[in-house]
């Protein structure tokens, strides 16, 4: 398939585990895929792996923060490639400690990386899925914004307040061809949490029923799925997929 008649989908944070999953995927599935980056010398090294993976995915810089930072890059995006038809809000931060050691700059980091940058790639785009009738908007939270965590007051509101953001949205553009969906992942196996110390993983292990930590690739198909035609019923929803460690 010619690459213009491809579907373009943004993945913002796309050079992390979950990120360089999801792009694989994607493409695999037919997308012309884009991903979104702010470290030059991380997104270069990114390239080239995927390159020798077989993975042909463009990074477009871009602080996803800042709201004219996002404007800018999707403005490009859309002018080198073409429209957004699919955007993953994947971009996110830690600063975690408790409360009561928490600074101003640990707070309005961990806020404004991940749940501002879903206003504002998401404010970016949405006016040409109104117009072309078609979108699907995929925020990926976190378990720890559904059941809280120790430790993590920023990031669970901000996971947290990605889903509530989800559900308003899905609401207003229902009628529009464009879904808007959750997905809050559990412990997953990617490089940052395989790098803590063996006891510390050990004990995450232990806390999830399957025994096991998530897969990339699973939270990956599962936003391969959202993204087809085939979701098009599916909006407002939040998927957990953390191996029964949280249920309700």
């Amino acid at each position: 398939m010619d690459k213009h008649n491809k579907r373009v989908v943004l993945v913002t944070g796309a050079t992390g585990g979950l990120g360089t999953a999801m792009c694989k995927k994607l493409y695999d599935e037919g997308f012309h895929v884009v991903g979104n980056y702010y470290t030059k010398a991380k997104a270069d090294a990114w390239l080239e792996q995927m390159k020798k993976d077989g993975y042909n995915v463009e990074l477009f810089h871009g602080d996803v923060s800042d709201f004219d930072s996002t404007a800018a890059m999707i403005k490009k995006i859309e002018t080198d490639i073409g429209p957004i038809d699919t955007l993953v809000n994947n971009a996110g931060i830690t600063r975690d400690m408790r409360l009561i050691n928490m600074g101003k700059d640990d707070w309005n980091a961990v806020i404004n990386t991940n749940l501002n940058s879903v206003f504002n790639c998401t404010r970016n785009v949405l006016q040409g899925m109104i117009d072309r009738k078609f979108g699907r908007i995929i925020n990926i939270s976190s378990v720890n914004g559904q059941r809280g965590q120790f430790g993590q007051t920023n990031y669970s509101a901000a996971k947290a307040g990605m889903h509530g953001f989800t559900k308003s949205l899905a609401m207003e553009v229902a009628k529009l061809g464009i879904t808007v969906n959750t997905i809050s992942p559990g412990y997953i196996a990617t490089d940052m949490v395989m790098a803590v110390p063996e006891k510390v993983l050990t004990q995450i292990v232990a806390q999830v029923p399957m025994g096991r930590l998530g897969g990339t690739e699973e939270v990956a198909h599962l936003v391969s799925f959202l993204a087809s035609d085939k979701s098009s019923f599916i909006t407002g929803s939040n998927y957990s997929i953390n191996g029964g460690q949280h249920v309700y």
